[in-house]
C-alpha cells in the first residue's frame, strides 16, 4: 500500500511513537484521526499472548464526527452515477487482489487463524466487492407504459443515506465486506465499527478505499466497544445498521435500532448440525467434520458444532473422527504446517474450557480432550486442542448453547426423521449439512429442514456472493439476508413514479385514482 500518500495511516496503525505501543485509531473523512476518548484496549497476538498494539475506544462524540463526515459526503456520492461508483469499486477490487496477503497477515496476527484460512477470508470478501461492481444492473427499476390513460409508471431504487456496520472479531475483513461494498456501490455512505480484538484490518481497508479514489467521508471507521455501538444505534442520522455477532446482542441491536426508526439486519448465533446417514461416504464425512468443526478453531458462525450420527453411522465415523482430532496439527497461524491456530483471547479460551467442564459433568462422554494442550515455544499463547464428545443429549447445555470454539458434540439418533426433528427443534437455524448417497433423502431434507443455509455433501454451505447469507429463527433478526440481491434491497428503498404530461390532460378535475381502464 502506498503509505507515502498519507503518513498518518502508517503512524497510527503500525509504528511506535516515543516507545509506546502502536495505536489503532479512527478513520474519518479520508484520514486517520485520534479518538477524543482516552480509553484504550490491548490488541494481543493470540499465538504468543503478547500485546502488540492498543486500540482507541471511541466515545459518542467520535461517532458523531464519523456520522457527520458520512452525512456531508452523502449528497454528492448519491448523485454520482452508478457507473462511476462501479468503476471505483473495480479499482478497489484490483487493490484487494494486490494486497490479499498483506490483509491476511494482519488477520492472522490479531485473530490467530492460520494464514491460508485468512487468505481464504480475504478472497470471500473480494467476491462481494466483485458482485458490487455490477451495481448499475442491480439498481435497475421497472417501467410500465400507459398504466392509465396518458400515464406511465416506473420504480427506482435509491440509497438510504448514512448506514453503519457493526462487525465481529472472527472475520475482520470478510464480514465488513458483506456490507460496505454493496452499501457504498448503491450510493450510501458508510461507518464501520469493527471488533476491538482485531482492529488493524479495518484501517488497511480504509487505506485501500482511499487509494481506489473513493471521496472522503464515503467510508469511515470508528474503533470502539459498546459505547460506540450505542451511539450508532441512537444516532438520528444513521438510517440502517447491519450487525453480525451473538444472538443476545443481535436481538438487542434489532430492538434498539427498530425503536429508533432504523432499518436493521442483525445476524446472530448458530448451532450448526452435520447429519451423517448410514449410507454416507465415511471418509468424506470425517473430512467434512474435521475441517468444519476445527477450522479457524471453531470460531466461525458456520462452524459445525454438532454431528448427528444416524443408526450405524456412529460406529463407522467415530474411530476415524477421534484419531483425526488427536492428530490435528495445532500451532501459530504463521506456521505453514498448522491446521488450527489459537483461540482469539485468553478469556474466550477460559469460557470454552468451562463449557467442556460442564459437558463432562452433565454426563457426555469425552473422547478427545483439548483442554491441556501446550504448543512448544508458544506456552503463553491461547491454544486449545480439538475436543470431541459422544452421547450428547439434546437437553444438555453442550448441545443447546453456542460455544464458538473447537468443540464437537456427537448426538446419536436412530433415523432420518429423528435427525430432522432434532435440527428443526433447535432455536438456531443458521446452517446445516447432510452427508448421504441417497438423492431422495437429500431432496426431502433440503425441502423440510428449517434452516437458512443448507448443504448436501457440503460441510459449510456459505452461499456465493450473488445468493446472499442468512439464517432462520434466532439466527437472524430482520427480514433481509446479507449481500447478494437481498443486500441491495436492504441498502436501498423503492420509489414509484407516475407521470403524465399537460397535453394529455383534458378531463378537468379527477376524483378517482388512475386504473388500468383509464
Amino acid at each position: 500500500m502506498n503509505k507515502a500518500r498519507d503518513p498518518g495511516i502508517g503512524e497510527t496503525s503500525g509504528e511506535t511513537r516515543g516507545g509506546e505501543l502502536p495505536l489503532v485509531s479512527n478513520y474519518i473523512a479520508g484520514r486517520v484521526v485520534p479518538a477524543g476518548s482516552e480509553r484504550r484496549q490491548a490488541v494481543t497476538d493470540p499465538a504468543t499472548g503478547r500485546v502488540r498494539a492498543e486500540v482507541a475506544l471511541s466515545s459518542a462524540a467520535d461517532v458523531d464526527a464519523a456520522v457527520a463526515a458520512a452525512r456531508a459526503a452523502f449528497p454528492a456520492w448519491a448523485a454520482t452515477s452508478p457507473l462511476r461508483r462501479a468503476r471505483l469499486m473495480n479499482r478497489l477490487l484490483a487493490l484487494f487482489g494486490e494486497h490479499k496477503m498483506e490483509l491476511a497477515r494482519a488477520i492472522t496476527s490479531e485473530h490467530g487463524k492460520v494464514l491460508s484460512d485468512a487468505a481464504g477470508e480475504v478472497e470471500r470478501g473480494i467476491e462481494i466487492i466483485e458482485f458490487a461492481c455490477g451495481i448499475p444492473q442491480l439498481l435497475k427499476g421497472d417501467y410500465t407504459e400507459q398504466v392509465a390513460t396518458g400515464i406511465d409508471n416506473w420504480t427506482m431504487r435509491q440509497p438510504l443515506g448514512v448506514v453503519a456496520g457493526i462487525t465481529p472479531f472472527n472475520f475482520p475483513v470478510m464480514v465488513p465486506a458483506w456490507m460496505y461494498p454493496v452499501a457504498i456501490a448503491a450510493g450510501n455512505t458508510f461507518v464501520l465499527k469493527p471488533s476491538p480484538l482485531d482492529p488493524t484490518p479495518s484501517l488497511l481497508v480504509a487505506e485501500l478505499m482511499r487509494e481506489a479514489g473513493f471521496p472522503d467521508g464515503v467510508f469511515n471507521v470508528v474503533q470502539g466497544d459498546k459505547e460506540a455501538v450505542e451511539a450508532l444505534l441512537h444516532h438520528p442520522d444513521v438510517q440502517a445498521v447491519s450487525f453480525v455477532g451473538s444472538t443476545p446482542v443481535a436481538q438487542s441491536i434489532y430492538e434498539t435500532g427498530a425503536h429508533h426508526g432504523k432499518r436493521v439486519q442483525a445476524l446472530g448465533g448458530a448451532k450448526n448440525h452435520l447429519i451423517v446417514m448410514p449410507d454416507a461416504d465415511v471418509d468424506k464425512a470425517v473430512d467434512a467434520l474435521i475441517g468444519a468443526a476445527f477450522g479457524s478453531a471453531g470460531e466461525r458462525c458456520m462452524a459445525i458444532s454438532v454431528a448427528v450420527l444416524v443408526g450405524g453411522a456412529a460406529d463407522r465415523v467415530l474411530p476415524q473422527l477421534v484419531q483425526r482430532a488427536r492428530d490435528l496439527r495445532i500451532g501459530p497461524g504463521t506456521d505453514e504446517s498448522s491446521e488450527m491456530g489459537p483461540i482469539v483471547t485468553d478469556a474466550a479460551r477460559r469460557r470454552i474450557r468451562a463449557a467442556i467442564d460442564a459437558g463432562e459433568a452433565a454426563g457426555a462422554k469425552l473422547l478427545v480432550d483439548g483442554r491441556e494442550l501446550r504448543v512448544a515455544g508458544h506456552e503463553q499463547g491461547f491454544f486449545l486442542g480439538a475436543t470431541v464428545f459422544d452421547h450428547v443429549r439434546p437437553e444438555m447445555a453442550l448441545y443447546r448453547e453456542e460455544i464458538f470454539g473447537p468443540v464437537l458434540a456427537c448426538v446419536r439418533v436412530d433415523s432420518f426423521e429423528q435427525a430432522l426433528e432434532l435440527v428443526n427443534g433447535h432455536e438456531y437455524g443458521n446452517g446445516v449439512s447432510l452427508y448421504t448417497s441417497d438423492g431422495g433423502i437429500a431432496r426431502e431434507f433440503a425441502r423440510r429442514v428449517q434452516v437458512g443455509m443448507v448443504g448436501v455433501n457440503v460441510p459449510i454451505p456459505v452461499p456465493m456472493s450473488w445468493h446472499g447469507f442468512g439464517g432462520w429463527k434466532r439466527s437472524l433478526f430482520g427480514d433481509m439476508h446479507a449481500y447478494g440481491e437481498e443486500g441491495v434491497r436492504f441498502y436501498t428503498r423503492q420509489k414509484s413514479v407516475m407521470q403524465r404530461w399537460p397535453e394529455s390532460i383534458g378531463k378537468g378535475a379527477e376524483f378517482a385514482m388512475p386504473n388500468a381502464r383509464g
